[in-house]
């Protein structure tokens, strides 16, 4: 079967096959690490385009792996169709309703772009380049999720794409059982190719970094974790150490250096904020201090995470408490060869069960442990990955071995997401609406 040449005959969009020119690139993640052995690349030019896929891959007995643009991309896509959404990218915001509606493309900084200047928020998380689909269908944990919850409990409808290749719009009405696991289970059920999600209020919102000379880590860190202790759910803090490789293209503030950063939103007023801030202000030494009252679309400022491909490893723990033991243990020796060990403020309205919530469930572990480094060679790559694992394992009294559905990496299974009852729904609701395994997610549910 020559797949590329059956599909050009009923896809709108660009078809690419192996041989193809530019089939090499169009086949490339955002995560530049991450390799894809695909059969076939389908750029989509839209939702028809989406379903004459799906068609096409049930005929042939193949299945479909959907992406935007890969961040999230495993690798564990070996011959499989790989459908790229991106020019599905239409937002429409509609802020007498505090909706929103954005196709399977469209970035979160499109989202805030638009809602804005209303005084609205989506839950969009540290950058602004990930998707509002790939996103949600994870849970998605955002800067405000203490405050409004999982994204994917906001979602109100999704237009998909079945197994059978037919278009439907799914909610809690029409089918409560898909509406459930498409909120937080992944995308393993059907093709996502626009949502309609809430808005929540966002008049002021103050944010932004402060940075010290990693010298400073254990004051900083003491600081964050009395600030984080009582935080309202309007505040939402991140504690990170950095080491920054001694590149040119770095701007001198961080190029060879290692440093220590404290990010932080709130929602309210500057006053409020910089009261609860309080004591990281007391710490001197400050490198950088760029907090400030912001509109909403900026918020990716704050992170300032690269928005073009780029290779990274990554690995997630949710911790069960940040007591001095754990302080000390992340702060024993250098993170070398990582590039960031990051802690995120969980609990607040992440920690409370939605009445009409989906798979994505509850967090009652108060902290996720992130680190990631960027694996330039094979070497570094292995060095990376055992000092990820060399952290995890100190730790490991101290995590639940759950993790969030969008932290998944690696080897990690989708069953590490969720508890035992709600991956065996899942598992069910799969079976019954992709019998056939049409559909391919970067961590499949199935056992």
């Amino acid at each position: 079967m020559n797949v590329g040449d059956d599909l050009r005959r009923t896809i709108r969009g660009r078809v690419l096959a192996s041989g193809d020119d530019g089939f090499d690139a169009a086949r490339r993640p955002w995560n530049l690490a991450v390799e894809q052995p695909v059969r076939a690349v389908v750029e989509a030019a839209d939702a028809d385009d989406v379903a004459a896929t799906v068609r096409f891959a049930r005929r042939a007995g193949l299945s479909v792996a959907a992406q935007p643009s890969g961040h999230g991309a495993t690798g564990d896509v070996d011959g499989v169709i790989l459908l790229r959404t991106g020019a599905l990218n239409g937002v429409q915001v509609r802020p007498s309703e505090r909706l929103a509606c954005a196709g399977a493309g469209a970035s979160w900084g499109a989202v805030l772009t638009g809602a804005s200047p209303h005084g609205l928020t989506g839950l969009a998380g540290s950058t602004p380049a990930t998707t509002v689909a790939g996103f949600s269908l994870g849970g998605g944990l955002s800067w405000f999720g203490r405050r409004f919850g999982f994204a994917a409990n906001s979602v109100r409808s999704f237009d998909i794409v079945d197994s059978d290749g037919e278009r439907a719009t799914v909610t809690a009405d029409s089918d409560a059982d898909l509406f459930w696991a498409l909120r937080g289970g992944g995308g393993d059920y059907a093709l996502v190719t626009a949502i309609e999600f809430g808005l929540h209020p966002a008049p002021e919102l103050y944010g932004g970094r402060m940075m010290w000379p990693a010298e400073r880590a254990r004051e900083v860190l003491a600081a964050y974790r009395q600030i984080a202790a009582d935080a309202p759910d309007e505040l939402t803090v991140w504690f990170d150490l950095l080491e920054f490789p001694d590149l040119p293209f770095l701007p001198d503030l961080l190029r060879g250096r290692s440093l220590v950063a404290v990010d932080s939103t709130y929602l309210g007023p500057a006053a409020e904020a910089e009261e609860l801030l309080r004591p990281l202000d007391k710490i001197g030494g400050t490198d950088l201090d760029n907090r400030r009252s912001m509109p909403v679309a900026d918020l990716g400022s704050i992170c300032a995470e690269p928005t073009d491909p780029s290779p990274g490893t990554s690995r997630a723990e949710l911790l069960l408490e940040l007591d001095d033991t754990v302080a000390a243990t992340l702060l024993d020796r250098p993170i070398t060869p990582l590039l960031s060990v990051q802690l995120r403020r969980l609990g607040g309205a992440l920690a409370r069960p939605a009445s009409d919530g989906g798979a994505c469930g509850q967090l009652a572990e108060p902290y996720l442990l992130y680190t990631f480094g960027v694996p330039a060679t094979p070497q570094i790559a292995a060095e990376v990955r055992r000092r990820q694992t060399e952290i995890a394992e100190a730790l490991l009294p101290y995590t639940s071995g759950r993790k969030p559905f969008t932290f998944l990496a690696g080897g990690d299974r989708a069953g590490a997401a969720f508890p035992t009852d709600d991956l065996g729904r899942l598992r069910a609701i799969k079976q019954a609406r992709d019998p056939h395994g049409v559909f391919r997610s970067n961590f499949p549910v199935a056992a």
